[in-house]
């Protein structure tokens, strides 16, 4: 890259910073004065919650977990998530090939005259956004649900860019379900390419949660990570790691999670602008 192209790619970068700076703070003082004048709710499809209760779901408790369809690399090929089964074989990045645990499930319904709540949409990472044919298909994963990315565990939610790398609507469904994967131990397995991270936290929100006590006694409360875990989700962590890269191209002060952020931030532009041209080409032939 010369100069000159490093040059209008930090401002860029500075410019394309300050303005998600001033999106989320206009956001959260939004969220702000909307919880003050709106009493507490129940998620679409769910029982309210009792006091000092969260109401379960995933995004309503930050479960991580892969959406039903995605494709997990196992020791025979691909296969289905919710084709998967305890004592199914996954090869891993960091101890081989390790037999699956538990998988946990949870399904989540909305009601059709609503749209869906928010906090309980996936994240969709597009084909190619994190590199050549990475994820080799899209690949839906909630929020809070870790990347293995330069050897580190970033939240997908932590990524969104708005273009290649966004909030799903899933407007076409009224109903999502979620699956995630125990392992012996934390670790990366592959879900359409890409190494994610395996189950970490127990939640006995799970509709199957009740099938590990009895096949394994009790759970264990948090595990260790496999790889250093990066999140800058939530309002107060975002604007500062905005703020690190909007200034980036004179004082850089930037985080591993702000580079990575902001490397795959430039390659959703450079995959939009590839298939904008494929597109126009196509047309005019």
């Amino acid at each position: 890259m010369s100069a000159l192209e490093k040059v209008s790619t930090g401002i860029r970068r500075s410019r394309r910073n300050l303005i998600k700076v001033g999106a989320i703070g206009g956001s959260a003082i939004f969220a702000s004065l909307t919880a003050l004048r709106t009493p507490a709710q129940a998620a679409p499809g769910q029982n309210p919650p009792g006091p000092g209760q969260n109401p379960p779901g995933p995004g309503q408790n930050n479960d991580p977990c892969f959406l039903k369809g995605t494709t997990i690399r196992t020791a025979a090929g691909d296969r289905k998530i919710e084709d998967l089964a305890v004592g199914d074989l996954l090869p891993t990045v960091f101890g081989g090939t390790c037999a699956i645990q538990w998988i946990v499930r949870y399904p989540h319904k909305s009601d059709q005259t609503k749209p869906w709540v928010k906090d309980a949409l996936p994240v969709r990472i597009s084909r190619s956004a994190l590199g050549p044919d990475m994820p080799h298909a899209d690949l839906y994963v909630t929020k809070e649900h870790a990347l293995l990315i330069d050897g580190v565990l970033v939240t997908a939610g932590s990524l969104i860019n708005g273009t290649t790398i966004t909030l799903y609507d899933a407007s076409e469904h009224n109903e999502l379900e979620f699956f995630h994967i125990k392992l012996a131990r934390h670790n990366a397995i592959y879900a359409e390419g890409v190494p994610c991270e395996s189950l970490r936290n127990f939640d006995e929100n799970a509709v199957n949660f009740v099938e590990y006590p009895r096949r394994y006694g009790p759970p264990p409360i948090r595990e260790v990570p496999c790889a250093p875990l990066l999140s800058c989700t939530g309002a107060r962590r975002e604007i500062k790691s905005r703020l690190r890269s909007a200034i980036s191209p004179w004082i850089d002060h930037r985080q591993k999670l702000d580079i990575i952020r902001d490397e795959l931030e430039e390659r959703g532009f450079a995959v939009l602008r590839d298939r904008n041209s494929s597109h126009d080409c196509r047309v005019s032939a």
